[in-house]
Parts: C-alpha cells; sequence; structure tokens
C-alpha cells in the first residue's frame, strides 16, 4: 500500500508503551480467595517485585538495506541470476544477503523532470511526444508517475497517478520559459526556488525536490528520468546534494542528454563539466546517461532502455554488519562475476530506520 501524501500547493515539510497488572491472585487463586461477606485476608506469601522478562523490553532496530541493481555483459542485460552470483561489499567488507529475487512486479514510481528552459525550445516537441509514449507503455495498475518541468522555476505539472492520457496532457501543456520567475513560495508547484540567474535552469534544484518532497516516503522502485542538456544554472543545491537526496531516497536516475544545437550554440552537450555532472547524478545513483543529441528516433531508443533495463533489474537486501547508524556514507561495491558490469547505487547513508531510503 502507498503512503498518503500531503498536498503539494506549497512546500512539504515533512513508545508505544504498554503496562498489564500481573495477574497475583490468579496465580495464587487458593490465598487470594475472599471469605463470604468479609475483607480479603491478607496473603502470607512474600512480595515481590514484578518480573520484567527481557522480551517486554527488548527493542529490535534493524536496518534492511534494500538494492536495485541490473547487470548487463556484451549480450546485454542479463536475468536468471542466483544470489550465490553476487557478492555485495559495503565499505569493503562482504555482506550475507537475505534477499535476492528478479523484481519485475514490484510497484514503480517514476518521476519526469522536464527541461523546459530557453535551450529546449526546438526538442520540447521530441520529449514530450516520447515522454508520453513511455509512460503509457512502461505504467501498470500498480504503478505511479509524476512530471515536473523546471527552468526558472521547478513546477509540478502532474502528481502521483497511473493515468497515461492524464500524464500525455499535462507533458503536452508544458511550455519553454526562459523569462524571469515569478513570485511564490519556494518549492514544487508553489513558486520558484529561490535563484541568482533570472535566466537560470534549475536542474539540481528539481532533482532534490523530487527526490525529497515526492520519492522519500516511497517504497519500492524509485527513478527519475532527466531529459536535459544537462546544463544547470541558479540552483541553490549542488551536484553533490541532488546526489545525497536522490540516494537517500533510494532513486535510481537516468539523464537522457538531448540538446536544441539551434538556440545560438547552447546545448552543445559534448562539452566537459554539465556532462561529467550528469554521469555523476546517474553513475552514484545506479543509472547511466543516455546521449541522444536531437534526434527523435535515439530518444525513443533511449526510453526503450530503460524499459528494458528497469524489467531486468534484480533487489537484494541484507542486514549491514555495521549496525551503528551514524548518519554516515557507506560505499557499496558488487561483483556478479567477471566480464559483468552492475548498474547500482554507489552507497546509502546510515540513517536509523532508512538504510533502504524508504
Amino acid at each position: 500500500m502507498r503512503t498518503v501524501r500531503p498536498n503539494l500547493v506549497s512546500t512539504l515539510t515533512l513508545a508505544f508503551t504498554l503496562v498489564l497488572p500481573l495477574p497475583w491472585c490468579g496465580v495464587l487463586r487458593a490465598q487470594c480467595a475472599p471469605e463470604p461477606g468479609g475483607p480479603p485476608p491478607k496473603s502470607n506469601a512474600p512480595e515481590q517485585a514484578p518480573q520484567i522478562h527481557d522480551t517486554q523490553t527488548l527493542k529490535v532496530n534493524v536496518n534492511l538495506v534494500n538494492v536495485y541493481f541490473s547487470v548487463r555483459d556484451k549480450s546485454g542485460f542479463l536475468t536468471g541470476l542466483k544470489k550465490d552470483e553476487c557478492t555485495i561489499y559495503e565499505d569493503k567488507d562482504p555482506q550475507t544477503l537475505k534477499q535476492f529475487t528478479q523484481e519485475k512486479n514490484l510497484p514503480l514510481t517514476i518521476g519526469i523532470l522536464l527541461d523546459t528552459s530557453g535551450s529546449q525550445q526546438n526538442v520540447l516537441p521530441l520529449e514530450q511526444d516520447s515522454g508520453a509514449r513511455f509512460l503509457k507503455e512502461v505504467l501498470t495498475p500498480k504503478d505511479e508517475a509524476f512530471l515536473i518541468s523546471f527552468d526558472v522555476n521547478v513546477d509540478l505539472l502532474a502528481d502521483f497517478t497511473n493515468n497515461a492520457g492524464e500524464l500525455k496532457r499535462a507533458i503536452n501543456k508544458a511550455t519553454i520559459n526562459a523569462g524571469s520567475s515569478s513570485a511564490g513560495i519556494p518549492g514544487i508547484g508553489g513558486g520558484p526556488v529561490p535563484i541568482s540567474n533570472p535566466r537560470g535552469t534549475l536542474l539540481f534544484d528539481a532533482v532534490a525536490l523530487a527526490s525529497n518532497e515526492k520519492l522519500r516516503r516511497e517504497s519500492g522502485r524509485k527513478v527519475l528520468i532527466l531529459l536535459t542538456d544537462g546544463g544547470d544554472q541558479g540552483s541553490t543545491e549542488t551536484v553533490k546534494s541532488a546526489v545525497e537526496a536522490a540516494q537517500k531516497a533510494n532513486a535510481i536516475i537516468y539523464v537522457i542528454l538531448i540538446a536544441d544545437r539551434g538556440f545560438g550554440g547552447y546545448g552543445n552537450i559534448t562539452f566537459g563539466s554539465p556532462v561529467g555532472d550528469m554521469e555523476k547524478l546517474a553513475g552514484d545513483t545506479g543509472g547511466r546517461v543516455i546521449n541522444v543529441s536531437n534526434d527523435g528516433r535515439k530518444l525513443e531508443q533511449a526510453f526503450d532502455q530503460i524499459q528494458d533495463e528497469l524489467r531486468t533489474q534484480y533487489l537484494a537486501s541484507y542486514t549491514p554488519k555495521n549496525t551503528e547508524a551514524d548518519g554516515k556514507f557507506r560505499k557499496l561495491d558488487y561483483d556478479c562475476g567477471k566480464g559483468r558490469k552492475i548498474e547500482a547505487r554507489k552507497g546509502y547513508y546510515a540513517i536509523a530506520g532508512d538504510a533502504d531510503g524508504n
């Protein structure tokens, strides 16, 4: 069952004690029975302190780390792997896997993050067509998706739904915004995140907001798909803090690099820093970057590749040997055999009750 979500019009800010009297008279029924019409006699049994057994006070706090990953070799994505074929290392220490399954039916939550800054003017129609087709094909009745656009603002265009028609209508309403931002409460759907550049592209802010406000409390598989040329301008978040937010939400990020080459030369996706940032966003969360330039056919193929990958994912779960919930980052490494490439998140933050990001 999915969690109940608050209204997202503005920014979201997100012992058991049972005392039971011990049945002394139930145990000492003969001594406690009163005489008819008289007060109950005093018991001759010596007073004893209540016995509290360990089972009454034991508190169990076990963090189960869930890792979604895919495995491929030269022939493509691999299916049918067994638990003893893969090892997960946490800070170089091999862990004991409790669960290892291939996840085809686990609920899927998808966030589409659509770059609507001026540099995407000529490719937005391609993104709208391919994105709508992807959602129609991938969503099942138990899945949900949402749609966010980012430019000088970060706006929620469609909240959680599995209605592909509703999502298509929302994505088709997306428009390019290269002007100054409007006033409003910072956050998804409530106005712009504070920016330093009125012609900015708040890519990192969009990733962090989607992770923290939309995905953090969701269960199951969680995916963010960015359609962008990779440039960020004016975000208050950094690539590092955006990656951290996605990792804490246990979200996988796929970046589809698509560029409008006619926008004054801007949008050339072969330049260095933005591509490096996108590689970090995707690689550190278990996804990858797919470069489609401004080719509509390649864009459709990119969505097809993501579908294939989602349908061949594995879920591995383990209780970490290091049980200290110190909030620190734990590095994860994987081995499923020679010549096999594993795509999975690079680690997690050891937060009590939150190791799996849920």
